[in-house]
């Protein structure tokens, strides 16, 4: 599921990217707010992309980290950040999530470099699928880190996990599959030997708190949590919830549109609780 660009060195790719496992991609109601929002918080830059004036790629230096897309009003889907899964077929794929009780809200559509589709989980948290038809170009991150991680906060785990590796071919002994493990009562999505996701219990589907409804959490790394914050608050964002790690700290804020996201100065994925 994993790309490379003519002269990489080989190495693992990122974990989230425009040639990696998983790619992020925010759905917003104003792509110019978006953009400033974005830019003062976490440093992005960006150009357009493929699909119109209503996309962009967010860029840290030269490399694409995330997508941005005007379309929350047009599809009628809530503004939210939304993991994207590389799948070699996304019809495939698709029919696989109808199969297991999930939902396909959009698509598949071409669009861009491939062919995508917007879906939910049988307990509701919503995710994408992304099938590229043209190779990347784009370099990986110069530091060989992740872009961004993942938490799916879930009803139950293990069925969670037994969903998505049906669908995304997980722990199925193929070259390139995600791998699943088990720790602390959580289950861990690994690729390329590094950690992408974890897999968490306990979300209840009709809670009135979003933060404990089943959702995807798309975690963004920050040199400076303070700063990230506070240049939230002076933009229009809010703090929603900060918590001490023993490793460091995360915060989890509201862009000004509504969209949830969390930030941390911790290098990779923790257990639920840790600190």
């Amino acid at each position: 599921m994993t790309g490379s660009h003519p002269g990489a060195v080989s190495m693992p790719a990122p974990l989230t990217g425009s040639a990696a496992p998983c790619w992020v991609n925010l759905m917003t109601r104003d792509l110019e707010s978006a953009q400033a929002f974005y830019a003062a918080v976490l440093g992005w830059s960006f150009r357009p992309g493929r699909l119109g004036q209503e996309f962009s790629v967010a860029r840290r230096g030269d490399v694409p980290v995330a997508g941005i897309g005007a379309v929350a009003a047009a599809y009628r889907v809530a503004v939210a950040w939304t993991p994207y899964f590389a799948v070699p077929d996304a019809d495939a794929a698709a029919s696989r999530i109808r199969e297991r009780s999930g939902t396909v809200a959009v698509g598949p559509l071409a669009f861009g470099k491939g062919r995508g589709a917007l879906a939910s989980d049988r307990d509701g948290a919503v995710f994408g699928i992304w099938e590229r038809t043209e190779p990347s170009t784009s370099p990986p991150a110069p530091d060989g880190r992740s872009h961004a991680w993942l938490r799916l906060h879930t009803r139950n785990a293990f069925d969670a996990a037994i969903f998505y590796g049906g669908v995304l071919d997980w722990a199925s002994g193929r070259p390139g599959s995600c791998e699943v493990s088990y720790e602390t009562d959580e289950v861990i999505v690994d690729c390329d030997g590094r950690q992408l996701a974890r897999i968490s219990s306990g979300a209840v589907e009709a809670a009135p708190d979003p933060l404990v409804r089943p959702h995807w959490q798309v975690y963004f790394p920050v040199t400076d949590l303070a700063a990230t914050v506070e240049a939230a608050r002076r933009n229009g964002g809010c703090l929603v919830e900060q918590s001490a790690l023993g490793q460091g700290g995360e915060a989890t804020l509201l862009d000004p549109d509504g969209g949830l996201f969390t930030v941390t100065d911790v290098r990779g994925p923790v257990v639920s609780g840790s600190g």
